[in-house]
């Protein structure tokens, strides 16, 4: 799983970066061979919360919120700085990958949307994936 081309959006309060996910697996259980979607930070954490709720895996991580980055007068971009997008893509990577690599985590609905799923539906029903 690869997370790549930062893209930031918006202005003001409204702006935000999305990553692109791209999949390529050989794993039976995934219905799509290879995939791209685009997500951002506040995804990741709504995967990472119901995978805590939903799964008895260990969930690593995410990438700090960077609230520090975030207040003013900063002498840069903040959380839109290239650096800082470049250091939370690689964690994101690393996170996403973690997750993606555990038997239990893969049998999870809320990881097939996040990865496969155009629009992750944020009031489906969590459910296990059965292999086809």
């Amino acid at each position: 799983i690869d997370v790549s081309n930062p893209q930031t959006v918006g202005v003001g309060r409204g702006r935000f970066t999305t990553y692109e996910i791209r999949v390529k697996t050989n794993l039976p259980i995934f219905k799509l061979k290879e995939s791209s979607v685009r997500r951002r930070y506040s995804d990741f954490e709504w995967l990472r919360s119901e995978l805590e709720r939903e799964s008895k895996v260990v969930v690593p991580p995410l990438p700090g919120k960077a609230f520090l980055r975030q207040l003013p007068f900063r002498g840069d971009d903040g959380i839109f700085d290239d650096n800082f997008i470049e250091e939370r893509k690689q964690g994101l990577e690393q996170f996403i990958n973690k997750v993606a690599g555990h038997p239990l985590a893969q049998n999870e609905r809320c990881l097939h949307m996040f990865l496969q799923d155009e629009i992750i539906d944020k009031s489906y029903t969590p459910s296990k994936i059965r292999h086809a």
